[in-house]
């Protein structure tokens, strides 16, 4: 007998079996995603894969841990509170309302609410995008009380993506305005543009602009746009479906220096 004990856990939503000593210490770890068995010391290789036998699903590699990239030293480096990964999608909003719930009654429902149903949709719907390479960071707070709704990773590119309810109404687009059914016409796609463009200077990459619309009843654009991509909550598996323009690699490396709250304090 080896002596050794193996201890399934959870980190980051991926299971990692740790092979322990008598006394607790890890001396291995099995990632069954990478497929790999990662030894802290090669002493007891034999052991530890003995210990595992009953738990390895197939092949695997057998090794040191992999050196950690750039964008996995910034992650461990980065403090939680400026770490803006766990944003929930509409967080500004959330916060907003739990400080100031507004009236009990009202005669209508508070704009906030409509405006948090909205990027809960649409981030939903990005976030279902991680299984293809992408990331999503939600409510990126800027200088002056601004924020970007989702800001979206992937290999087709980064894009800033603002968000707008508009359940059952019909969007009507002639750049820059958007009316949403008889409402005043508003230059909404200067928003978009300007988010955009104060991402791309934080993050020193082009980035997209892109107003999401979450449950237009019908869209109408009245001339070629800008720069700007208007798509429903419903399409934007869209990106995805682009080609490549970046590489894992540089993915990661965005996701890490944009999830980081420092990036975007001179913007």
């Amino acid at each position: 007998m080896s002596g050794l004990r193996v201890v399934p856990t959870w980190r980051h939503g991926q299971e990692r079996l740790y092979v322990c000593l008598t006394d607790g210490r890890n001396i291995a770890w099995y990632d069954r995603e990478a497929a790999r068995v990662n030894l802290l010391s090669d002493e007891r290789r034999e052991d530890v894969l003995e210990a595992l036998g009953p738990f390895l699903t197939g092949p695997v590699t057998v090794g040191p841990p992999p050196v950690p990239t750039p964008a996995e030293l910034a992650r461990l480096t980065l403090h939680p509170d400026d770490d803006l990964a766990p944003n929930r999608p509409g967080e500004a909003l959330l916060i907003a309302l739990d400080r100031d719930p507004g009236p009990a009654r009202r005669l209508r429902t508070d704009p906030r609410q409509h405006a948090l149903t909205a990027e809960r949709t649409v981030g939903e719907a990005l976030d279902r995008l991680d299984g293809a390479g992408w990331h999503t960071l939600h409510s990126i707070p800027l200088p002056g009380g601004s924020r970007i709704h989702h800001l979206a990773i992937g290999p087709a590119g980064l894009f800033s993506v603002h968000t707008l309810y508009a359940r059952k109404q019909r969007i009507r687009v002639a750049d820059p305005m958007v009316t949403v059914a008889r409402r005043e016409p508003r230059p909404l796609l200067r928003r978009v543009r300007a988010d955009a463009d104060r991402a791309s200077y934080a993050l020193t990459a082009e980035v997209h602009p892109v107003l999401a619309l979450a449950g237009a009843a019908d869209v109408s654009v009245t001339a070629h746009l800008r720069e700007v991509r208007v798509l429903q909550d419903t399409d934007l598996g869209q990106l995805a479906r682009q080609g490549g323009v970046l590489k894992p690699a540089d993915v990661e490396a965005l996701h890490a220096m944009a999830r980081d709250r420092n990036t975007w304090t001179r913007v």
